[in-house]
């Protein structure tokens, strides 16, 4: 419409002009008497042309005026024809607006929903009222949108062929959506860390418990949640999910008041666990959700809080404290005894660690190996020399003849054609799927064990049979020690030396020989029982020793040390180089030997298409919060993450991203 209106002002310009010209001319003509013009005219004639002219102009406005209306009647009649003319009163209980526009997206009608609410933007562009409707230009007929004007919320349609816009209010559905949303039901779980150690027998500490308690209940009471208790340790919750949001947004701030509240008294530090389920209809199921983010907590060494939305990935936050030791005798007695039963009913068992073994990896996988032997069960250590450090693949050929090695290790394609429905699957050191040496074994064996040292990510094998995870531990080699000293079998398990050398020597290399904030006096007492299984010290240290490239490489890379913040650092090491894992994990090491280092971060390539940043701590900072934003994990104070298709560059990037977002609520807040 409005180009036809265009084009006839342009001809009605043109007319003027034409008309303007010629009464000029003949003035000019008449006045100047040009050509003898004066006496040819009689000056009645201009009278007669001035006649003429107002006739041909009359003439003009009114075809023009009639071409309008054309326009106008043939765009009310397209109108009528989409709309219908008879619907008036159904759609204005429908709540439905309409609007047309031209081909220049110029609004040529509205209805009267629109026109009572005050839309008036007739013969204003409608993408200039409201830009959100650009989005239904590449959308298929039958899509929509929702756009919000004035405080009302439409959903928008839009019929290319008729230029129509077609608005359905759904405020009021909008509305019910959240308010649904917002008292959906949220179950969770409020746990005391290690109760039966926090509690003690003096007064201080039973104190701290009362006041502890008192602090759950004003907390629930302040955030609208129903608490409920259902064990010495433990609370029950219900909440909606405002109050959900209100504790997620202040991070859940009881975890720092409870970790306040022993300080500086002597006392053993209490801490609380706390999962919370949300977003699925079903309370059974949410009830499973929060009973899984309560061990996901515990697992990863409690003071933190975990919320699993159904379909999404979890939410962590707190896991400012290292975890303490809170495993005892009598829990890994039951651990090694369910381990066995389960080892007597298979018919075979598989033993794998993670992909590029190292000492721990591999010294654990032999302590398995050793029960089986005891039990005269037929086992094997899945492992391939190419998945395995440079340190490994040494050890193993040095201290295995061939005969042994085949009586003790089996690679990928002959583990899998030996899974049956009775195989038993245990994995060592690692409890990712993607991390295990070989995630197709898993996905053939109906039973898997997992013992691991590494604080539980979200990733984690499905549905194990038994699931050891003790981040107190300093490594798995410790965990099988201990579950080959206290399993009630009669007479005890037997194991070979060279296991436990190698078991040794992966404690040396996970504590960093016994400099580990992670090695406590478990660890001791677990070396201590490798030593009378015959674990030589000397040998398990020259296993971890380096030969010259790998000493120098190490110095290469601490050269390049920067300190983007004060006490943090991180190393380089140069794209052309292909750095073991363990070479990473050295550097950080012997970085954290030099003074005022509180972490160290080390990048280097691990493979040609992989690069890996090794983190390390001494326990002021939690490196393992930093790594899971960076897609890794590990332990509190020794982490990594790997990238894939990303050269050293690009990960010091997104390092230095991560530590200007979050190293702040990295650092542990004790002193």
């Amino acid at each position: 419409m409005n180009r036809k209106v265009r084009t006839l002002r342009i001809a009605t310009i043109i007319v003027l002009s034409i008309e303007v010209i010629t009464i000029a001319a003949l003035a000019i003509f008449y006045l100047l008497n040009l050509f003898d013009f004066a006496n040819l005219i009689d000056p009645i004639y201009f009278a007669f042309i001035a006649i003429g002219i107002t006739f041909v102009d009359s003439i003009f406005i009114i075809a023009s005026l009639h071409e309008i209306y054309k326009i106008r009647q043939k765009s009310d009649i397209r109108t009528v024809d989409v709309v219908g003319s008879d619907i008036r009163e159904a759609y204005m209980f429908g709540k439905l607006g309409f609007a047309v526009i031209d081909e220049d997206n110029i609004v040529l009608w509205t209805s009267d929903l629109l026109q009572q609410r005050q839309i008036n933007i007739v013969n204003k562009n409608i993408y200039e009222w409201a830009p959100g409707l650009k989005d239904l230009i590449d959308k298929d007929i039958g899509d929509t949108i929702h756009i919000i004007q004035n405080g009302i919320s439409y959903q928008v349609k839009y019929l290319r062929s008729a230029r129509l816009f077609i608005f359905k209010d759904v405020t009021d559905f909008d509305n019910l959506t959240k308010y649904t949303k917002d008292q959906a039901t949220c179950i969770g779980i409020i746990m005391i860390d290690n109760y039966s150690d926090a509690l003690g027998t003096d007064e201080d500490s039973n104190d701290i418990m009362a006041r502890l308690k008192n602090l759950i209940f004003d907390y629930a009471k302040d955030n609208n949640v129903m608490l409920r208790h259902f064990r010495n340790d433990a609370y029950l919750c219900v909440c909606n999910h405002v109050s959900l949001e209100k504790m997620i947004k202040d991070e859940f701030s009881i975890l720092d008041k409870a970790r306040s509240l022993g300080e500086n008294q002597g006392s053993q530090q209490a801490t609380l666990s706390i999962g919370f389920a949300y977003d699925f209809p079903d309370v059974n199921k949410l009830n499973a959700m929060a009973s899984n983010a309560i061990d996901i907590a515990m697992s990863r060494g409690g003071d933190q809080a975990v919320v699993s939305r159904y379909g999404s990935e979890l939410q962590f936050f707190g896991g400012k404290t290292e975890a303490t030791e809170k495993r005892n005798k009598v829990k890994v007695r039951i651990v090694a005894d369910s381990l066995i039963g389960l080892i007597n009913r298979a018919s075979n068992v598989l033993i794998m660690g993670h992909t590029d073994a190292d000492m721990d990896a591999l010294g654990s996988a032999l302590g398995i190996k050793a029960i089986c032997d005891h039990l005269k069960k037929n086992a094997f250590v899945v492992y391939e020399s190419k998945f395995a450090e440079k340190k490994v693949r040494t050890a193993v050929t040095s201290l295995f003849n061939s005969e042994q090695l085949g009586e003790i290790f089996i690679n990928f394609k002959e583990a899998r054609d030996k899974v049956k429905p009775q195989t038993l699957v245990v994995v060592v050191d690692v409890s990712r799927p993607s991390l295990v040496m070989d995630p197709k074994i898993l996905e053939l064996a109906d039973k898997v064990v997992v013992i691991d040292h590494h604080r539980r990510s979200e990733e984690f094998i499905d549905n194990p049979v038994l699931s050891y995870i003790e981040p107190s531990a300093s490594s798995a080699s410790e965990l099988v020690a201990e579950i080959i000293k206290f399993a009630s079998l009669t007479p005890s398990i037997k194991m070979n030396p060279t296991f436990a050398t190698i078991m040794l020597s992966g404690i040396f290399l996970d504590t960093g020989y016994y400099k580990s904030r992670t090695a406590g006096l478990r660890t001791f007492e677990a070396s201590g029982i490798l030593k009378d299984y015959g674990a030589d010290n000397a040998l398990a240290d020259d296993l971890l020793k380096d030969d010259y490239e790998e000493y120098a490489l190490t110095n290469r890379i601490i050269s390049t040390m920067k300190t983007p913040y004060y006490g943090v650092v991180y190393c380089i090491s140069n794209d052309e180089d292909i750095v073991e894992r363990a070479a990473l994990a050295k550097v950080a090491n012997q970085c954290l030997q030099l003074k005022g280092i509180s972490a160290c971060f080390v990048i280097g390539k691990t493979a040609t298409n992989e690069t890996r940043i090794s983190a390390r701590s001494d326990g002021t900072i939690n490196v393992q919060v930093l790594c899971e934003k960076m897609g890794g994990g590990g332990h509190f104070s020794s982490s990594a993450c790997a990238f894939r298709d990303k050269n050293t560059k690009q990960v010091e990037q997104i390092l230095l991203e991560t530590l200007e977002d979050s190293l702040t609520d990295a650092r542990n807040d004790q002193k």
